[in-house]
């Protein structure tokens, strides 16, 4: 059922759509991401502008984190004092990524940029994240502590602003989540993304978070920052198609349930070493696409130039 999407000026099939929204609503429940990091590159790969994609991703993923998050609220594993620390930086990091985009646009390199974004720190992040799951996944084979062992002591603990989150069992400094949830706001505005994929990895190896408090800590924090980033590019670019975000969002809400309930019974090493594995995949198509020449060439030029 081919449905024309009114701001993307593309016309799509309704059920793809769909699909593509449950897919990552899955994805956002298993492993704590909004899921664009997944979702804004396939819908470059269906047709659709990089600069409507970034807009109406972000909306979706509202929807897909928030149905995600009410289960873990039912499971008690959402710190809501560091998901407030996270948000305050991740809502003045949004504002700026706004500003940065805007720019972008006027130059007219928006797309060519979004899309080197992606390849960049899906690569630099898969990567790590990838080497990092499968040492934890040795570990836990040989007997081993399977989660990340956390540093007693290091230079976030001699940072002053310090703050006690008893549902993470921390007492750290505040600026360390401030720059995270800074940055994941500049990425979200940007990229079009919740901005998990560097999220959850930071609040478990940088912030020392145990990692069944991580999920529901970072779509709590995804779902304002998102939300926040959808309304500057609604009432800045013009660039959020509706017909579009319903459909992603209806997939996605129903894709996250289904998610939290495959991740509660999946071991966290081994959900770790497939969000890794997803993201080197989408990074990899990504660059090929970037690389290859297309199948249709276009040149401008005047009329009887050379």
């Amino acid at each position: 059922m081919q449905i024309y999407l009114p701001i993307a000026e593309v016309s799509v099939n309704a059920f793809l759509l769909f699909g593509l929204g449950g897919m990552v609503g899955i994805l956002s429940g298993m492993f704590g991401v909004g899921g664009g990091f997944l979702m804004t590159p396939l819908l470059f790969f269906i047709g659709i502008p990089p600069a409507v994609a970034v807009a109406t991703e972000a909306n979706q993923i509202v929807a897909s984190s928030f149905s995600g998050v009410l289960a873990h609220f039912r499971r008690r594993t959402v710190d809501l004092k560091m998901g407030g620390v996270l948000l305050v930086g991740g809502l003045t990091g949004a504002a700026l990524g706004v500003v940065v985009f805007n720019y972008l646009k006027s130059l007219g390199q928006v797309d060519l940029l979004v899309k080197l974004c992606y390849v960049v720190f899906l690569g630099v992040i898969g990567s790590l994240m990838f080497i990092e799951s499968v040492r934890a996944l040795r570990k836990s084979r040989k007997g081993g502590a399977g989660a990340p062992k956390r540093r007693q002591r290091g230079w976030i603990h001699a940072l002053p602003f310090k703050m006690r989150f008893r549902t993470s069992g921390l007492y750290i400094s505040i600026i360390p989540p401030l720059i995270v949830g800074l940055f994941v706001g500049v990425l979200s505005a940007i990229m079009g993304v919740g901005g998990g994929f560097i999220m959850v990895p930071a609040m478990i190896y940088l912030l020392g978070m145990p990692t069944k408090v991580v999920v529901g800590t970072s779509l709590f924090q995804i779902i304002f920052v998102t939300g926040f980033t959808t309304m500057l590019h609604a009432t800045t670019n013009y660039t959020v198609d509706v017909v579009l975000a319903v459909l992603l969002l209806v997939g996605g809400v129903v894709g996250a349930q289904i998610g939290t309930v495959i991740g509660a019974r999946m071991p966290a090493e081994q959900l770790r070493v497939l969000l890794a594995a997803l993201v080197l995949v989408v990074c990899g198509k990504l660059a090929l696409d970037l690389l290859l020449q297309p199948a249709e060439l276009f040149s401008l030029g005047d009329a009887g130039g050379h």
